[in-house]
């Protein structure tokens, strides 16, 4: 019997701790989900300094008629960024972007979970039979569902972050006020496009030596049956 590295064994609790903790994360932001705190109506910092840029700026949040205001300085005081009802813009946070999280937290656990699977057979021993082979599979398969679906939830996520902000928001530039263009029939950019992202790629190259690995399978069970 051929002697098995360390390794997977390794990789294996690795793997075990990361899905534990993705699960851990998703059990987070389902609670907070379910329990929606609120921004308190009193709430107030700033303004404080920050580097933006590399360059000195401000921000300040002031509460005002039972919301309140977000105000972002840059350049020295040449730009500045009033957002107005930020609390909004908190609740449109958790609306979009905590379902987008949880999507990543279940997709990391899924993951982690195959791979610990993975390297518990090859630390038997067991590295070429068709239960790694499909797990090799499930992987690609599961990296290209997964930039499908995040591709398209960060587009509505980056959408509806950017119509608040320009129905809420001036922006000053050296005493001129301008206004963000509607984002009815506007295209940001990156939104709706996996193929480019590594992700997408990457589970293709999984598919691919899931293949490779699935013909070097029947070729060895042919030469067993020969022999």
């Amino acid at each position: 019997m051929p002697t098995v590295s360390v390794l997977p064994k390794i990789f294996r609790w690795v793997f075990t701790v990361f899905a534990l903790l993705a699960v851990l994360g998703g059990l987070a932001i389902c609670l907070v989900m379910v329990i929606d705190p609120k921004l308190p109506a009193d709430t107030h910092f700033g303004p404080l300094n920050v580097d933006l840029l590399g360059q000195p700026g401000t921000v300040a949040l002031r509460p005002t008629n039972g919301d309140a205001d977000f105000t972002v300085t840059a350049l020295r005081g040449s730009v500045t960024v009033f957002v107005e009802r930020a609390g909004g813009l908190i609740e449109l946070l958790k609306r979009y972007g905590l379902p987008l999280i949880l999507i990543k937290m279940i997709f990391l656990a899924v993951l982690f979970d195959l791979l610990r699977r993975l390297f518990r057979n090859v630390g038997r021993g067991e590295s070429f039979t068709r239960q790694n082979v499909n797990l090799v599979q499930i992987v690609g398969v599961s990296l290209l569902v997964f930039s499908l679906v995040s591709a398209f939830a960060e587009d509505w996520f980056v959408h509806a972050l950017y119509a608040y902000v320009a129905q809420h928001s001036v922006v000053t530039i050296s005493g001129t006020a301008l206004h963000l263009p509607p984002a009815h029939g506007m295209r940001l950019p990156g939104g709706g496009f996996p193929f480019g992202t590594p992700i997408f790629f990457s589970g293709l190259l999984v598919l691919a030596l899931s293949e490779v690995f699935r013909q070097g399978l029947a070729l060895k069970n042919e030469n067993d049956l020969t022999v």
